[in-house]
């Protein structure tokens, strides 16, 4: 290499050295502003009210349900039939709600036969005209239920008593009958 190849070569090391540090000082201050990106967004949303998950003040009272009418009760009481190899019952022979609270109960069931089966259960309420102001949000008689050779279950039924039940109903019986479907038996495994 000659004396005139190697200053032509450094003027463009020199700025090929000012474009390095300059590409590399922006990607530095790149990532500084993505970093103060997610305080900042935050800040913006508490202050806009915008996307704001957590209230300032932690000693704010959770609004209460303006539907239940805490004016009255109605007694619930469970009953269960069964028809088939189990043990089937309500884990709570009653219980008082108020019409638009949420409720959970349990029924319990429990295969005495080392087979297997596929049973349903069948809701009735009683008075009759209650079955339209019982609203089930969970419910096994939902779906078919398939239970083990000596198998115990626990079901629940998460309801509500829709609060346009008439005043003179106090109390709604709800009953289910459960029983194997279609007879068939499967062999145990």
């Amino acid at each position: 290499m000659s004396d005139s190849d190697k200053n032509d070569a450094s003027p463009e090391r020199s700025l090929n050295r000012r474009m390095l540090g300059k590409l590399l000082v922006i990607a530095v201050l790149m990532f500084g502003f993505g970093y103060a990106l997610i305080p900042v967004y935050k800040k913006i949303c508490e202050v806009t009210g915008v996307n704001f998950l957590t209230p300032k003040d932690v000693t704010v009272e959770a609004p209460s349900n303006s539907q239940i009418d805490k004016s009255r009760t109605v007694t619930i009481e469970f009953d269960g039939n069964s028809q088939g190899p189990w043990r089937f019952r309500p884990t709570v022979a009653s219980m008082k709600v108020h019409p638009g609270e949420m409720t959970q109960v349990v029924y319990e069931v429990v295969n005495t036969q080392a087979r297997s089966v596929d049973a349903q259960a069948i809701p009735s309420y009683a008075p009759q005209q209650s079955a339209a102001f019982f609203k089930k949000v969970e419910c096994f008689c939902f779906t078919q239920q398939t239970l083990g050779p000596n198998q115990a279950k626990q079901m629940p039924v998460v309801f509500y008593i829709d609060p346009a039940l008439p005043k003179d109903v106090t109390t709604i019986t709800l009953s289910y009958t459960f029983f194997e479907i279609g007879g068939q038996a499967k062999k145990a495994s």
